[in-house]
């Protein structure tokens, strides 16, 4: 059974001009698959509290990264104020669905935006249990400036194939011209399959590989929106 449970921030560094990784000391942590996702809540002084749920991009330990909401109640706090040394609580790990466990299967990762981080998890957690399943992560972004987890998404492990695609800004010699997801980008039926990013991408995914001829039923979906995080 899940729970509240404090932990303390170890470091942090940017991923992005608007993100930011924060590995959390939590000598309790019971481990998670990749794929879950953890709640975090803050609580003022005065005793109101906010809660928003961000993706573990670990393998092990907790490790989040956290896209800065201008308006939000928590992402400016943990991006712009949280210190090491500082305490945050958390409840999790949480999540049953979007999770991969370690096969021979080939794995395709359809990620748009901040839905790169479970993905991560889940390239990170192939590479810890040494699995040879074939992973190709097709991932989304609006510029250059926007991409994660560059040093290791830009030399990437053995078997782990990725493309970038870059809908507005591609960089100079890129293959791909700028623009939307589409068919062509995508591998046929064979795979397990995940995607994760803001809605309408996680649909217009969704259908484009059931139009390939993916089992609707087998194609794992994670999505997200605006929250006030």
């Amino acid at each position: 059974m899940t729970r509240w449970r404090t932990v303390r921030l170890a470091g942090a560094h940017d991923e992005t001009a608007g993100s930011r990784t924060l590995v959390f000391d939590a000598p309790d942590w019971p481990g998670h698959l990749p794929g879950q996702h953890v709640d975090v809540r803050l609580t003022a002084p005065d005793g109101y509290s906010a809660r928003r749920s961000y993706s573990l991009a670990s393998a092990e330990g907790v490790e989040l990264t956290v896209e800065r909401i201008d308006d939000g109640e928590v992402s400016p706090y943990l991006t712009d104020e949280l210190r090491v040394g500082d305490q945050v609580e958390i409840h999790g790990p949480i999540g049953g669905w979007f999770v991969w466990r370690p096969a021979t299967t080939p794995v395709l990762l359809v990620s748009g935006g901040a839905g790169i981080v479970p993905m991560m998890a889940m390239i990170r957690a192939r590479r810890a249990a040494g699995v040879r399943a074939p992973f190709h992560l097709v991932h989304s972004l609006r510029s250059p400036g926007r991409l994660h987890y560059a040093s290791e998404l830009l030399s990437p492990d053995p078997g782990v194939r990725v493309s970038l695609l870059y809908t507005r800004e591609a960089p100079g010699g890129h293959p791909r011209p700028p623009g939307r997801l589409t068919a062509a980008d995508l591998d046929g039926p064979g795979a397990a399959c995940f995607v994760c990013g803001p809605t309408g991408f996680v649909e217009a995914a969704a259908d484009l590989l059931v139009g390939l001829g993916h089992d609707p039923g087998a194609i794992r979906t994670e999505r997200f929106g605006p929250s006030g995080s």
